[in-house]
């Protein structure tokens, strides 16, 4: 996996030593086999430096989720950010049995997929808010005989917490964001003990 950094026109030439070394540390997250995640263009208006991952969850050749996580950086700081020079950002969107939509509990059961997912991959954050939206979809008239379908989406954002010297271990965050689109489409965790390998589409893994 090839994270690429991107700064905001404007932002100056030199990219922020500690913002690289996030980036690096991006690299190293271990994925389960089911996620394909690749890089992609991160948004240059929200903060003066950001990189960019999506991916998918897929399980016999059918996709069941798919999200995206993105790193800001600002070396001013942001209040919004509990004053922090880091933000993570995600989301997250997966196929879910109909009748959870009705369920009253699904977006408190949502948001506690994320914090339990940052707590068992030991990322340390603060500030964090987000939302959870589920969606229901049903087929009329011609499309009728359509089953319907269902989808859970998992917006949120937190501040990772810095070293003294100001930097970011971001691994643990994405491989919580891993973690969470896989529990939101309902893979079984994997067996402590039991070794990562790696994707077949070339994903990094664990040998």
């Amino acid at each position: 996996m090839v994270v690429r950094e991107e700064a905001r026109p404007g932002a100056g030439s030199a990219v922020p030593a500690v913002f690289r070394a996030a980036v690096a540390t991006m690299h190293t997250a271990v994925l389960r086999p089911e996620i394909f995640c690749e890089e992609m263009p991160a948004p240059q208006r929200i903060a003066p430096y950001a990189s960019a991952l999506s991916a998918d969850v897929t399980v016999d050749e059918e996709d069941l989720g798919t999200g995206r996580l993105i790193l800001l950086h600002d070396p001013e700081g942001n209040d919004a950010w509990a004053g922090g020079t880091f933000r993570c950002v995600l989301y997250t969107r997966a196929e879910v049995e109909l009748e959870l939509v009705s369920d009253p509990l699904l977006g408190a059961v949502g948001w506690s997929w994320l914090t339990e997912a940052l707590e068992s991959n030991g990322a340390t954050y603060e500030a964090a808010s987000g939302s959870v939206t589920r969606v229901a979809t049903e087929s009329f008239g011609g499309m009728a005989d359509e089953d319907g379908s269902a989808q859970v989406e998992i917006r949120a954002s937190w501040t990772p917490v810095a070293d003294e010297d100001g930097y970011v271990d971001v691994r643990p965050h994405v491989e919580a964001w891993a973690e969470l689109m896989c529990t939101a489409v309902g893979l079984p965790p994997v067996p402590e003990g039991v070794a990562v390998l790696p994707s077949r589409r070339g994903q990094r893994g664990t040998a």
